[in-house]
């Protein structure tokens, strides 16, 4: 089957017109079903837990994430995406999801979440230690900061995402690698942390393009050296491209699939209202 279960409205609006680019891309690529996973950044109902974490102060950093919550955040409920959705759903094959960033309270993550009837949930490593590390224009920060240290900051985000049992699939793993920023250590203990807790969770994986097209590393998440552990942890996958544009909708899925396969994957999850089933990977 082949499937995207990673993008995002959150450039446009809830327009019919401006979200069937999504799915005339996804005919072009032959893709049989997509599943949008707005970001927790989209509804107000986390706005409060943004507020708590975040790095917010007068600082570099701080000023930036100010002015970022502040653009285009928190612009519908669930609520209102949920009804959005449905109507999709009345003409296109569609699935509900959305991905959630690592908040350090997930029991109100869990309490925001618990009456809506979601397909899947992506939970992500947007933030260490309350700092937006993917966000380009604020990409010095990485100076202030040993690597080894941001590895270990990593590694534990992921594990209480996995200890929480809210998630399906951990998002674009290891994407700490994005702006080409590489250890020279060995991260092994930081992989086999992650993967033995996505295990212990019932979590997969998102073999995601979107490091690939647009991040100065130019690879696909996750990359070799997690992969490898990935299948030796028998980790379910998806495949996926982070699309924020229309246009982007299964971009460089056959790639996705090849890299995939390269390392003895042969299925993928599919979805619907939290069950999942292994289908074919194609």
């Amino acid at each position: 089957m082949k499937a995207d279960y990673h993008m995002h409205f959150e450039k446009g609006s809830y327009d019919k017109a401006w979200v069937e680019g999504f799915f005339e891309a996804a005919r072009e690529r032959g893709l049989e079903e997509i599943g949008i996973s707005e970001h927790s950044h989209t509804f107000p109902e986390f706005k409060n837990l943004y507020y708590e974490d975040l790095i917010l102060d007068d600082s570099f950093v701080g000023s930036f994430q100010q002015q970022w919550l502040r653009s285009n955040k928190f612009k519908y409920t669930i609520d209102e995406y949920f009804v959005f959705m449905h109507e999709l759903q009345k003409t296109h094959q569609v699935k509900i999801g959305m991905e959630v960033c690592n908040f350090q309270n997930q029991e109100k993550v869990t309490d925001i979440l618990r009456e809506y009837d979601f397909d899947y949930l992506i939970g992500s490593v947007h933030f260490l230690r309350g700092w937006a590390y993917d966000s380009s224009e604020i990409k010095a920060e990485w100076e202030n900061h040993d690597l080894q240290e941001i590895y270990e900051w990593y590694a534990e985000e992921a594990e209480k995402l996995a200890d929480s049992g809210l998630y399906d699939v951990l998002g674009h793993p290891f994407n700490i690698r994005l702006f080409k920023i590489l250890p020279d250590f060995d991260v092994t203990p930081y992989l086999e942390r992650v993967a033995k807790a996505l295990a212990k969770a019932k979590m997969g994986i998102d073999v995601n393009t979107g490091t690939y097209y647009r991040y100065p590393i130019e690879e696909i998440s996750p990359y070799p050296d997690f992969m490898k552990i990935a299948a030796k942890y028998d980790l379910p996958l998806i495949i996926t491209s982070d699309a924020h544009q229309p246009e982007d909708c299964g971009a460089y899925h056959q790639e996705a699939v090849k890299y995939a396969r390269s390392f003895g994957f042969t299925k993928m999850w599919n979805f619907s209202r939290r069950e999942r089933s292994l289908v074919t990977l194609v």
